[in-house]
């Protein structure tokens, strides 16, 4: 099914008076309430404010997606609301909000939710498909935009529907300091280690960090009166700045496509006690990476 197919005119606000998300999302109710669709629109906002203190929805890129699944509505809905002028809200890119996708879904509709979801960001991370909307005169042709970007939902959730696109990445050069103040940064546990042409060859971890600074930790935990000469951390410290990332990392990870079933990398995951594997292209590049959580965040939790 094209993602074209599922939005209907009537859903569409091209030119929206909201200054800021929370009122962009209400003028977008207001739509539906147009329709005479009953619903219980304060249980429905409640849940999109939840959602929003949970993470912040506006992913960049000029586009934002506030969704919730809830027991208040009975079916999939679909508004798209494009400001003019921008939304005062924090975005990762620093990009003013312009095109807003609210997605609401009962609670038992999971896959449809998370590939039209999938879908419409895959859809805003196209190169100028957002000057595209905001020159656009009717309704009509921003789903003519949607349809002619040729995206689909599929029949089963895969695993582009559900990746982190940005990947936080270190190569061999860098050093010890570099990879400790990315992961602090960013809040990170691991990295993925590329080469020049972006292609994975490693991930480095807190944990490699950690064994770093306590090579003979294994003595140490058999021998809890091991002494030590020099504080090991301390050491590590004096040299942070010479330690390269290509002595700590290691090559023993994951992979998988885009295009793989969630469930069946979901299921390797579980077997193999790990919480992340890495998405990579035909062309072995590296394209995202998939976290044990967010299976958990986005499917379980929604």
């Amino acid at each position: 099914m094209k993602l074209a197919n599922l939005l209907m005119e009537r859903r569409v606000n091209i030119d929206l008076k909201a200054t800021n998300k929370e009122e962009a999302v209400s003028e977008l109710l207001e739509m539906i309430k147009a329709e005479g669709v009953r619903m219980n629109y304060e249980a429905v906002l409640s849940s999109i404010r939840e959602r929003e203190e949970i993470e912040n929805t506006s992913y960049g890129h000029g586009f934002a997606f506030p969704h919730a699944r809830t027991d208040a509505v009975r079916e999939l809905y679909i508004l798209i609301g494009v400001s003019r002028t921008g939304l005062a809200e924090k975005t990762p890119d620093n990009i003013p909000v312009r095109v807003v996708c609210l997605l609401l879904t009962p609670a038992t509709i999971a896959k449809l939710y998370l590939q039209t979801l999938s879908g419409l960001a895959a859809f805003g991370r196209i190169p100028g498909n957002l000057e595209k909307i905001l020159a656009i005169a009717h309704k009509s042709d921003l789903i003519k935009l949607i349809a002619d970007a040729n995206i689909s939902v599929d029949k089963d959730l895969m695993v582009k529907d559900v990746m982190r696109h940005n990947v936080a990445t270190v190569n061999p050069d860098h050093t010890l300091k570099d990879v400790a103040n990315l992961m602090f940064r960013d809040r990170l546990s691991a990295l993925a280690v590329v080469d020049a042409g972006n292609k994975l060859v490693g991930v480095i971890g807190d944990r490699d960090l950690i064994k770093a600074a306590l090579p003979d930790y294994k003595s140490l935990i058999s021998n809890l009166n091991y002494s030590m000469e020099v504080e090991p951390f301390e050491e590590l410290l004096k040299q942070e700045d010479k330690i390269k990332v290509s002595q700590l990392y290691r090559t023993d990870f994951e992979v998988t496509t885009p295009d793989t079933r969630i469930v069946e990398v979901a299921a390797m995951m579980i077997f193999k006690d790990i919480r992340r594997v890495f998405v990579i292209s035909r062309d072995n590049d590296l394209v995202g990476v998939l976290l044990r959580k967010d299976i958990v965040n986005m499917i379980i939790r929604g």
